[in-house]
């Protein structure tokens, strides 16, 4: 040992021993494979690091030193600040914890799109072919990558990789691009003036992740919204059904005798006339073998859904939502809601306002086999109520004909497969013409379109007209059935809310897509609120107001400050 101890390399050992094991650890944690070299570099700078400090312990009593203890208290000390140090690294990035205090939450990803990106089933990479990267579209990119290691991005110069943006279609420096597997999708072109949108990007991946897309059909024929641009159109409820993959699609059940098989979701939003008993019974019969239906009925209109809807236990009240609690000027025919009840459609709606201009309320009693859940729920009384008289220009609550709030103006049911369904009869009017042979030409050509031959000397009579006050005889009782497929109904006592300039207000547009995506019976799929752009907050001022806002913010408020400082320095002398 002391011929050991004379030689000075040797005393230069130990450093080997903490490089060795430095190398392992990096080898490993670079590579993430532990195999043979580090393994080898770690126990060999392990088994020197020991021995040199058996070695020091044996000369001249090392471990009682004070140089040792003081090394040693450094060395612990240094290794616990490092522990630290990384422990906190290491939970930062597990763990985030931020605030966003921007009124629309800029900075805050949308639930809808947390949900989508947790849920991911398979990777998906953002591919952005442009030379500069924006901190804003880098920003909201690593919120998304924090929700899953399943979501990637990466920035591409299409000079750089050419092979890449051909493989891509890129055309012009900004394009964004979503590829899942084999799939690639535009997402936008950014520039300047537009930057990432998170409603873009979400509506992307939702398309890109599905497998499959689904058939939204919307009733026409009857006065019903209409699906492109103008007066009451529905051009932005069914662009927002495109972004989600939903192929919208008019349907009309006098040119077809039945719903589509490929029907997912039947839309009637706000017919102004009465549905034939036909259309009725294609309805009845597409609820009955799992279909799913949502109705937005306004007031002061009958479309002969009532005996269909008494089947799942909803009554449509004919009287007109009336909200006089005030405060954004809208009205008191516009009924503010801020109450929703506990369902996927208004999952994490929280306190949001959604509004329905013209709204009748709904009842639901409970009917075996059907579970249904309010939606949308008034303010109580006095704040709102149901008003009978329609037509009154002062609208004021009357005991006896009016009905107290809170009033309910949305009910979503669900029907088990395997329940009894008691068919409540359809009406089926009797014929009421009478025909005779020796009727006037006038009389003929009213009651019959072809001609009576005039050798017939017996007079035609079909069933004769009822009475004035009498009901049409309903056809006889059907025996009970039996669902073979869950079935969903969506009711709403309104069908403005989602027109055009009313469905991006607010939660309007969120009540009808949750409801479309609730009633797909697509499980899989995020029902919360969408992803919200950024309000338009500049300032427009004319060029003297600008030069006026430059002057006093460089030059009066600088000397306004200078002059108080001047004027306190000289009264404390």
């Amino acid at each position: 040992m002391k011929i050991i101890a004379n030689k000075k390399p040797w005393k230069y050992l130990f450093w080997l021993g903490p490089f060795l094991i430095t190398a392992g650890l990096t080898s490993g944690l670079l590579t993430e494979k532990w195999g043979t070299i580090p393994l080898i570099l770690l126990i060999s700078g392990t088994v020197i690091t020991g021995f040199w400090l058996f070695w020091q312990s044996q000369q001249n009593n090392w471990w009682s030193k004070r140089s040792t203890q003081a090394g040693t208290n450094a060395l612990v000390a240094t290794v616990s600040v490092l522990a630290i140090l990384g422990l906190i690294n290491f939970l930062g990035t597990r763990y985030h914890l931020r605030t966003d205090l921007t009124e629309a939450q800029l900075f805050t990803l949308a639930p809808q799109s947390k949900e989508l990106v947790r849920s991911l089933k398979q990777p998906v990479k953002v591919w952005l072919f442009d030379v500069t990267q924006n901190s804003i579209d880098r920003e909201l990119l690593e919120n998304y990558r924090r929700q899953s290691p399943k979501f990637q991005f990466e920035y591409i110069d299409p000079q750089a990789r050419p092979g890449l943006a051909e493989k891509f279609g890129v055309k012009d420096y900004g394009e964004i691009y979503l590829e899942s597997g084999d799939k690639r999708q535009l997402v936008q072109a950014i520039n300047e003036n537009e930057r990432l949108s998170e409603v873009r990007l979400t509506n992307r991946l939702q398309q890109i992740s599905s497998a499959t897309t689904t058939k939204v059909y919307l009733l026409q024929g009857h006065g019903e919204h209409q699906l492109g641009a103008g007066e009451g159109g529905m051009s932005q409820a069914t662009q927002a059904l495109g972004d989600k993959n939903y192929i919208p699609e008019p349907l009309n059940l006098v040119e077809k005798s039945k719903i589509p098989e490929d029907a997912t979701v039947v839309v009637i939003a706000g017919p102004k006339r009465a549905l034939f008993d036909p259309e009725v019974a294609a309805l009845r019969d597409y609820l009955n073998r799992g279909g799913n239906v949502l109705l937005m009925v306004d007031p002061n209109t009958d479309s002969k859904v009532e005996p269909l809807l008494q089947e799942w236990g909803v009554k449509l009240d004919n009287r007109l939502a009336v909200d006089v609690s005030g405060g954004v000027g809208l009205g008191p025919a516009v009924a503010l809601i801020n109450e929703y009840g506990k369902h996927p459609i208004t999952k994490n709606f929280g306190n949001g306002i959604s509004f329905y201009r013209l709204a009748r309320p709904i009842d639901a009693t409970p009917v075996p086999g059907i579970e249904a859940t309010e939606l949308l729920r008034t303010k109580p009384y006095p704040s709102s109520w149901a008003e009978s008289d329609l037509s009154s220009e002062n609208l004021q609550f009357n005991e006896g004909s009016d009905r107290k709030g809170p009033l309910t103006l949305g009910i979503a049911l669900t029907r088990k497969a395997g329940s009894k369904i008691n068919p409540t009869p359809i009406p089926t009017p009797s014929p009421t013409i009478e025909l005779t042979p020796k009727a006037s030409p006038t009389t003929q050509a009213k009651a019959s379109p072809s001609p009576t031959p005039k050798s017939s000397s017996t007079p035609i009579t079909l069933a004769p007209p009822p009475a004035p006050n009498s009901s049409p005889s309903p056809t006889p009782s059907a025996s009970p059935l039996e669902t073979t497929k869950e079935s969903r109904l969506v009711v709403l006592g309104n069908s403005d809310f989602a027109t055009d300039g009313l469905f991006d207000k607010q939660l309007n547009g969120d009540v009808f897509l949750n409801s479309v995506s609730w009633l797909s019976q697509q499980d899989e799929q995020t029902l919360s609120i969408r992803p919200k752009e950024a309000k338009n907050r500049r300032i427009n001022m004319t060029a003297a107001q600008a030069n006026l806002l430059a002057l006093s913010s460089l030059l009066i408020l600088p000397l306004l400050g200078f002059a108080c400082s001047t004027f306190f320095w000289w009264r404390r002398r």
